[in-house]
Formats: structure tokens, C-alpha cells, sequence
């Protein structure tokens, strides 16, 4: 089986940001899998003691809200699901792929885990060149406010464009 690639593209989409961590959401997840979420959370609770807070947490309903408002959708309802979603961390995700045993899910990850060790880097390197920058502003802070100028264009260039939020399915329009 070759990797699902072309289901995979913007997959840096569905990872957000909650509670400190890089998560991706139940209903996301299986969507990649290709599993009912209903399966995918299933599994999760019959292999609990494999799911650690650090690897799975449920969102609450203000959480819930601030994604939803992230993602530019209005509906109030959880659009049918009786529970609030289940984020995953990489940790997670990585765990899930020993309990939904598909060769699919294996190939999934692997996916998903470049992604976020690619997202690692860029968040290095962007890092490293911060303290670059940093270090020629202190060398010629006294020297001319046209390379402040200068400075400040490369920051804005250095800044990463706002990711897309990805509308959550089944949750309203």
C-alpha cells in the first residue's frame, strides 16, 4: 500500500493549537483513517490506559467555542455529536496506530508524524534566525535607524502566515 499523500495535503490545517499543545481532533482523525469517529473513539476508551491526559484530552465547551470562533463557524450546536471532540497530541497519534491496527492508520501516522516533525523544524529554524537577527540589532543598534528599518522588514518577512482553519465537520456552517 502506498501513503495516502492526496488525502494528506493541508494536513498542517487540522493541527491546532489547545491547551500549549499541537493537536489534531477525533473527527479529523478518522476522516484520514477512514474509520467512523464513533470506531476511532471506541478503541481509545477500550485501550484507555494507553491514552494518557498528555496524549488525549476532551475539549471543553469554551475551548470548543474558541476553535469554532478560529475556524469562522456561527452554529452553537455540536451539529449532532453528543459528546465534545477528543483532541490527540503526537503522542496520541502515534498510539492510535497500535490500536486501530490497519496497515492505513500505520501509513497515516507516519504522515502525520513527518508533518509534525517538519513543522519542529521550521519552528527551529525561525528560532535560530530570531537570535541571528537579535544579535546584528545589538551589534548595530547605535549605528543608523535606516537598518532599523531594514530590521523590522525582515521580521515581517520572517513571520509565518496565519494557517487556515479548517472548518469543523459537522459542526454547522
Amino acid at each position: 500500500m502506498k501513503y495516502p499523500q492526496s488525502e494528506l495535503i493541508g494536513l498542517e490545517s487540522r493541527i491546532h493549537l489547545i491547551r500549549g499543545q499541537k493537536v489534531i481532533l477525533d473527527e479529523d482523525l478518522a476522516q484520514l483513517y477512514q474509520v467512523p469517529t464513533k470506531r476511532l473513539n471506541e478503541q481509545v476508551t477500550r485501550n484507555a490506559g494507553r491514552f494518557p491526559e498528555d496524549f488525549t484530552f476532551t475539549l471543553t465547551i469554551h475551548e470548543l467555542r474558541n476553535l469554532k470562533s478560529q475556524s469562522a463557524t456561527s452554529s452553537s450546536a455540536w451539529g449532532g455529536r453528543r459528546k465534545p471532540p477528543r483532541a490527540f497530541t503526537e503522542q496520541g497519534i502515534a498510539m492510535l496506530s497500535s490500536v486501530l491496527q490497519s496497515e492505513r492508520a500505520i501509513l497515516v501516522n507516519i504522515t502525520i508524524m513527518r508533518t509534525f516533525v517538519q513543522m519542529r523544524q521550521i519552528l527551529i529554524s525561525n528560532t535560530d534566525l530570531e537570535n541571528k537577527l537579535k544579535d546584528l540589532e545589538t551589534k548595530y543598534e547605535q549605528h543608523d535607524s535606516e537598518l532599523k528599518l531594514v530590521f523590522e522588514a525582515i521580521r515581517k518577512l520572517m513571520t509565518p502566515p496565519p494557517i487556515p482553519r479548517k472548518r469543523i465537520l459537522g459542526l454547522g456552517k
